[in-house]
């Protein structure tokens, strides 16, 4: 295999995904957004609810439909440049795939037409319904995708059949309630409520310094105010859960995100900034705050945060088993009947995928020198500044989207919206923030598991299609050009919607509740 070629793939794969979650975590947040302003549109009949509610339902849609164009596009790339991933691993990770798509991503389709063309057709309760079945479409989509994202970084109720050799379900309820899978789901929604949030918040600030549609902003920046509290809230709660989650099942990447070279005595101290060596293996002009790490990691003052080194020991000797386990596999492949075999494999299967790590230096894993196994082992160890960085600057902003969604919902509650021009300005420079927040959540999550595809099963220089590199930059740079059209058209698009605020026309006397609101003749 060229290694090459398994880099540019996932150079291709890493520009897509980035690509597309700047679309997912908004279309989250906003649906959520919307019900929560259709609501207070059908308990008080007030008319300027429900102009409040169609125009951020038109930044939705705008986000809809090109989260939906990149998200199809991912998912085409397992087949043709993961195939090996897809055999190997397809009949697991395939489910929660194919789940989505017939449970959350078919519920969503069929609302999402009756939510944008049904104001004129459906009661208040109807359509507030609609807009409820679509919030729940999109985050139950989120949730069988990071089911199947969770399993690829814990990889729970599976086995590897030698008859087959391919990774197989063992235990489905394992995989759909995998706490990695968990912890993940709940963060990035929380993120994704974050995301929203301070869009309708800049935005409304904008209209406020401006003192255009005044009354559509205030109405809009009370929402975000206290719909953003709560998910900055959330991100920071559920991002410490993530974290001690990465100490059972993910302790290499734990280390890597703290740059913990060597296990400390209990409790470790958490490393507040730093210079991260590679090299000289240690992490310099390093500040520290006492017992932090070891409270969080291990929620206690007696639990260890295993270091770097020590792991890649711990790497060394399950390389040594999965020797022995790949040594199994060759002889029951020549005779499946053969009962020491079996025995020895049964006894190693869990190490498989490390011996796998040995193909990158020779093609016959059982043949590797004491020095190619720890060099192999070494090679379990991420990007260490990069992770090192990644995480601290995504907590610094999560930090910062408490203190900025605190502060305006106090400016909310005491109704001042426009009387804090310095606060109003920081919300709309706030904008990019959780964007960055959350591209860097996605480099901490899916670099921190390298090398392995799936963790511990599978490396990633062997889970790529056989293609040429030639194909691989072709794609890369078509790929890039139509992303780079759609971004200017979709920023373009919501500048566009914005310049032209809310219609006006939907300030009107409000329906009966319960009762359909009638259409408007073709000729207004």
């Amino acid at each position: 295999m060229d290694p090459g070629v398994a880099d540019l793939s996932r150079l291709q794969f890493a520009l897509t995904a980035l690509y597309h979650f700047l679309f997912v975590p908004l279309t989250l947040g906003l649906s959520f957004m919307l019900v929560i302003m259709e609501s207070v549109y059908v308990m008080t009949g007030r008319a300027a609810w429900r102009q409040v509610t169609r125009f951020w339902g038109k930044i939705f849609g705008i986000n809809f439909v090109l989260g939906v164009a990149t998200g199809l596009t991912m998912e085409f790339q397992f087949g043709t440049n993961w195939s090996y991933f897809s055999h190997y691993v397809g009949d697991i990770f395939g489910a929660p795939l194919a789940i989505e798509g017939l449970m959350a991503f078919f519920l969503e389709a069929t609302f999402v037409g009756l939510m944008f063309f049904g104001w004129d057709r459906l009661s208040r309760l109807g359509h507030l319904f609609v807009t409820f079945m679509v919030a729940l479409g999109t985050n139950l989509s989120a949730l069988w995708i990071l089911i199947a994202n969770g399993w690829m970084q814990n990889p729970v109720g599976s086995d590897f059949n030698p008859e087959t050799m391919r990774m197989e379900v063992s235990d489905f309820g394992a995989v759909l309630f995998n706490p990695v899978a968990q912890a993940k789901f709940v963060h990035t929604v929380s993120a994704g409520y974050v995301m929203a949030a301070v869009l309708v918040l800049g935005v409304s600030a904008f209209w406020l310094l401006k003192g255009r549609w005044t009354a559509v902003a205030r109405r809009s920046m009370t929402v975000a105010a206290a719909f953003g509290l709560a998910g900055s809230l959330s991100v920071v709660v559920l991002g410490d859960e993530s974290g001690y989650a990465l100490t059972d099942n993910q302790k290499m990447k734990l280390a890597a995100i703290e740059a913990a070279w060597h296990t400390e005595a209990a409790p470790a101290g958490l490393t507040l900034f730093g210079m991260p060596d590679s090299v000289a293996q240690t992490t310099r002009y390093s500040v520290q705050i006492p017992w932090v790490l070891g409270m969080i990691a291990t929620r206690s003052l007696d639990g260890t945060v295993t270091g770097m080194s020590e792991l890649v020991l711990q790497a060394q000797e399950r390389i040594a088993s999965g020797q022995v386990a790949y040594q199994a596999v060759e002889r029951l492949k020549a005779d499946p009947k053969d009962t020491a075999a079996r025995a020895a494999f049964e006894q190693h299967k869990r190490d498989l995928g490390y011996a796998l790590l040995l193909k990158r230096y020779v093609a016959d894993p059982a043949q590797a020198t004491p020095e190619i196994v720890k060099r192999a082992a070494w090679d379990t160890v991420p990007n260490v500044p990069l992770m090192f960085w990644s995480f601290r600057i995504m907590a610094l902003i999560g930090f910062l989207m408490i203190a900025l969604f605190a502060g305006a919902f106090v400016i909310a509650s005491l109704r001042r919206h426009d009387q804090y021009r310095p606060f109003l300005w920081a919300a709309v420079a706030a904008i990019p923030l959780p964007w960055i927040a959350a591209e860097l959540g996605w480099v901490v999550a899916e670099l921190g598991r390298q090398p392995w595809a799936i963790e511990g099963v599978l490396p990633t220089f062997l889970a790529s299609s056989s293609l040429s590199r030639a194909a691989l930059w072709t794609t890369i740079a078509g790929f890039t050009l139509i992303y780079g059209a759609l971004a200017v058209i979709e920023v373009r698009l919501i500048l566009a919607t914005i310049k032209h605020g809310p219609d006006e026309d939907e300030a009107q006397a409000p329906a009966p509740v319960g009762a359909p609101i009638p259409a408007q003749p073709l000729a207004a």
